[in-house]
């Protein structure tokens, strides 16, 4: 697994993390950060739809703060285990109510990684997209 660092322009809201497919396996992490003038997000939400499922497939999304001058990462918001179709919606904001793997009443960090984290090997077909908030 490689981590792919994409630099989103301060205009875009809406991005693709990942594209609807069927997967077996961890796919590459996505790092995010926006360039140019008037930054200004403070806020995330990502959409996880899982259309179709083979056997007992699983997975986690993990949106982690990446800290430039260390190179750690640190969990702002994990989700539970998706195994069932359907749409699930991770949201990360000040101001926001925490619920336990869904809503993180945090920052969104300058630069920020999203990882999908297969439980096994059974094929799962889903896609992740994210929109920024002022």
């Amino acid at each position: 697994m490689a981590n792919v660092i994409r630099p989103l322009p301060s205009a875009s809201r809406t991005f693709m993390v990942l594209p609807s497919a069927a997967r077996t396996a961890d796919p590459d992490t996505q790092e995010f950060e926006v360039i140019g003038r008037g930054y200004g997000y403070r806020a995330l939400v990502l959409t996880v739809d899982v259309t179709a499922i083979t056997a007992s497939p699983g997975l986690t999304v993990t949106v982690s703060g990446v800290d430039r001058v260390s190179g750690k990462l640190y969990t702002v918001l994990a989700s539970a285990s998706l195994v069932a179709t359907g749409t699930t919606v991770l949201r990360i904001g000040p101001g926001l109510a925490a619920v336990t793997n869904l809503t993180a009443a945090d920052y969104l960090p300058p630069v920020w990684r999203v990882t999908v984290t297969h439980a096994d090997t059974d094929s799962i077909t889903y896609s992740v997209g994210g929109m920024l908030a002022p």
